[in-house]
């Protein structure tokens, strides 16, 4: 990475080594109610030339003394480092092997209880120390670094009140507050836990019936219709599960309702012995969370958050369709059951029904009544990512993207900072890689992002700032959330990269059976099938999903009950999610040795077959629905048959490299090696469009997408998903015409991705 290319990456330089601040008492949540950012931006300088590059530029050597250089000492020069890279200097695979033996459970232990210290929501001094730990652990490895600050739109609570009442029974007054448990470590700071609310809430009372929606899906709300359950006016009454929260919201508003009100139903988050007695959610456990359905800084859509900037004012923002629109406010499982117990009408589904023990479900209307109010805080606040750069040797000018977020709704012990622990004990080992010799042949970045939680707002509003050069230099992006919250591996990625996951998998050993590796653990769990990066869940989604980057999201364990409660602390990860903290190094590991294949290896762990069998795949999905309809799937089709036969090619292309270069002592030829690289690398860029989904601009990829009821839910062919879903609605000539054009639209864009690979023109 050049001078010129890190100046443009924005924000302050860490200089090593840099003090780690102390995590200072205080409360965040009276900060945050006094709209106040945490800590002051750090400055950035207003012209980009200015700036500290991370990477200084070699010294250039003056001119004249190059003219009087002597031949014969470069050519003894040239052979010598010929000699060295052939048969003196270690092969890549053996300082593969040495960072796998460098794993240290202490070091992810040990950062993961400096990160959960304290709560440390977006836009609150104890996020802002939290920054400063990361910053200077990576600069004291001596790596660039960077904090990135952006001033974005969040939300906090400033008053929230819920209570119930019903013919013949006194109102009662929930208290809304999470309940600590004996001989927590963590009870005089839980004051700092920010009140339970969901973010971007819009701010009112209503005072209604309720009625019961089960999980809160489109389909839910048409069973209700079907049955003759009016919502309009009422609050809505939801659990939680099956999709996100603010899909949740949104149906209920479109349905009608004035409110809603998500609980956490034990059926499904405590079926077990409740925290700290065994894992499950204790009773007046809340998960809390974000209702907005957009990506980045609701200020900034489709631009980045960048210093005086054009911005939607805060009205503005609030009141897009993105937003819930009504107002909301999550419960315990404790409270949720005593509503249920109160709504009367007609029997639930018994698939809407609670678990063993739990009242009989009823649809309603009333007679429980809510009255529910929410003020919400909503407020710009700085945030900031951390940037750390290994410069790569022989192609500087090619990234390797490692992110995690550091933000946390409450202590974030699984969610996210198991995966910051695991960031920077690979970063540790990477440093230890570099003072034995290794450089990496492409330039690999270390990432930690802020405001996750609320939108994944830190890693958008980086990458919407630097488009153009993460467009034409990133080779792959590589995510890591929730690095560990319970056994079994899981994993998603972009097709060309399952091949490499799985050879990767075979070379890591199973952290909970020293006999056998992570592939094992990983085909012996429900989840031995490799997922696809649609849905919005995490920070992949603007490198997939806005630019077109290959990645990957991968973590050891995958749902947790306490998720986004103040349960998700240092005390429930070390006696349920990691005891011995060996799960935190097998994710690091196995996060660092796909990075290090992808940095080091001549020739990109790229292979296209994969993609091959999933867009046939997804072409027999929409055969399916579209049966008997005026729709042809024939242009479909002919562009897979297109892109297959380019992949072929490829592959050929590959083996004759591969060939070469285990025979021939002086390798291959570098130009037709970086030309294939190229080709490699874009391909997955040629499934982006510059026009986006059909009334959802921001979603670039054609090919893979979050779904339009279930910002959770990934479709393959997201254009034509949501095509279909209209026309099985309004069925009309009109909506089944849209159909086609999106099928043409697929099509033409895998004969483009056809053509990248190839390396051709028409």
């Amino acid at each position: 990475m050049s001078e010129a290319e890190i100046r443009k990456l924005p924000g302050r330089r860490v200089p090593p080594p840099l003090a780690v601040h102390p995590l200072r008492s205080g409360s965040s949540a009276a900060r945050s109610a006094r709209r106040k950012p945490a800590m002051a931006p750090p400055h950035v300088e207003d012209d980009p030339s200015t700036r500290t590059p991370l990477i200084a530029a070699p010294p250039s050597l003056p001119r004249r003394a190059a003219a009087w250089l002597h031949p014969l000492p470069l050519l003894v020069a040239a052979a010598l480092a010929t000699y060295y890279h052939l048969l003196a200097a270690p092969a890549p695979s053996y300082y593969h092997a040495l960072f796998l033996s460098l794993g240290s459970n202490d070091t992810a232990a040990a950062h993961l209880r400096a990160l959960t210290a304290r709560p440390h929501l977006a836009g609150t001094e104890a996020n802002a120390a939290a920054a400063e730990h990361v910053a200077s652990t990576l600069a004291s490895l001596s790596f660039p670094t960077r904090l990135t600050p952006y001033s974005v739109l969040l939300s906090y609570p400033s008053h929230r009140s819920l209570s119930l009442s019903a013919p013949g029974r006194a109102a009662t007054a929930f208290p809304l507050v999470q309940d600590t448990y004996p001989d927590d470590p963590n009870a005089a700071l839980s004051a700092e836990v920010v009140p339970t609310f969901l973010a971007y809430s819009a701010s009112g009372s209503a005072a209604a019936e309720a009625v019961y929606a089960n999980y809160g899906r489109a389909e839910d709300y048409a069973h209700l219709a079907a049955r003759g359950v009016n919502v309009t006016g009422k609050v809505a009454v939801a659990r939680y599960g099956k999709v996100y929260r603010g899909d949740k919201v949104i149906n209920a508003r479109r349905a009608g309702a004035a409110a809603a009100v998500i609980y956490t139903d034990f059926k499904d988050y405590a079926p077990g012995k409740a925290f700290p007695d065994g894992p499950w959610m204790p009773p007046s456990g809340v998960q809390v969370g974000s209702t907005f359905k957009g990506v980045g800084d609701p200020t900034t859509p489709m631009w980045p958050s960048s210093e005086g900037c054009e911005r939607l004012s805060i009205a503005e923002a609030m009141a897009t369709e993105d937003m819930p629109g009504i107002p909301v406010l999550p419960v315990s499982g404790r409270d949720g059951e005593e509503i249920l117990q109160l709504i009367g009408g007609d029997v639930a589904p018994e698939d809407w029904q609670g678990g063993e023990g739990a009242p009989v479900y009823r649809l309603g209307p009333g007679p429980a009544v809510l009255n529910l109010t929410y003020t919400g805080n909503e407020t710009m606040a700085t945030i900031q990512n951390v940037i750390a750069v290994i410069e790569g040797k022989e192609e500087p000018d090619r990234y390797v993207i490692l992110g995690n977020h550091r933000d946390a709704w409450t202590f974030g012990a699984a969610d996210p900072n198991s995966g910051t622990a695991a960031l920077l004990e690979l970063a540790q080992r990477l440093s230890k890689l570099q003072n034995k010799g290794w450089r990496p042949r492409r330039t690999i970045i270390l990432c930690n992002w802020d405001a996750e939680e609320y939108g994944l707002i830190g890693s958008t509003e980086w990458v919407e700032e630097n488009r153009a050069m993460l467009t034409s230099k990133t080779v792959a992006y590589l995510n890591v959330d929730i690095g560990v919250c319970n056994s079994g591996f899981e994993a998603s990625a972009t097709p060309q990269l399952d091949e490499l996951l799985k050879q990767a998998s075979k070379q890591v050993p199973n952290p909970d059976n020293g006999t056998e590796s992570l592939y094992d653990m990983w085909m012996a769990s429900d989840s031995s099938l490799i997922g696809r990066l649609g849905g919005g869940s995490s920070d992949y989604s603007a490198f997939v999903q806005h630019i077109g980057i290959p990645s990957v999201d991968m973590s050891i364990g995958s749902d947790y009950a306490v998720y986004h409660s103040l349960y998700d602390d240092f005390t429930w990860m070390e006696k349920y999610g990691d005891p011995m903290f060996r799960r935190h190094v097998a994710v690091a590991s196995m996060w660092g040795l796909l990075a290090l294949r992808l940095s080091d290896e001549e020739i990109l762990p790229f292979n296209y077959s994969s993609y091959v069998a999933e867009l046939e795949k997804g072409a027999v999905g929409i055969n399916e629905r579209v049966l008997g309809m005026p729709v042809s799937l024939s242009p479909l089709h002919k562009s897979i048959k297109e892109f297959d036969r380019a992949v072929l090619k490829v592959n050929s292309e590959l083996e004759v490299l591969q060939t070469r270069k285990f025979w021939s002592p002086w390798g291959n030829n570098p130009l037709k090696v970086r030309d294939l690289n190229d080709r490699l690398m874009m391909t997955e860029r040629a499934f982006t469009e510059r026009e986006g989904l059909s009334g959802r601009p921001w979603y670039k990829h054609m090919i893979y997408g979050p779904s339009l009821y279930n910002d959770y839910g990934a479709e393959v062919y997201p254009g034509v998903d949501d095509a279909i879903q209209t026309a099985k609605k309004t069925n009309t000539s009109e909506s089944w015409q849209s159909v086609q054009h999106e099928v043409h639209r697929i099509a033409r864009i895998i004969s483009q991705a056809a053509l990248v690979i190839r390396g051709e023109l028409t």
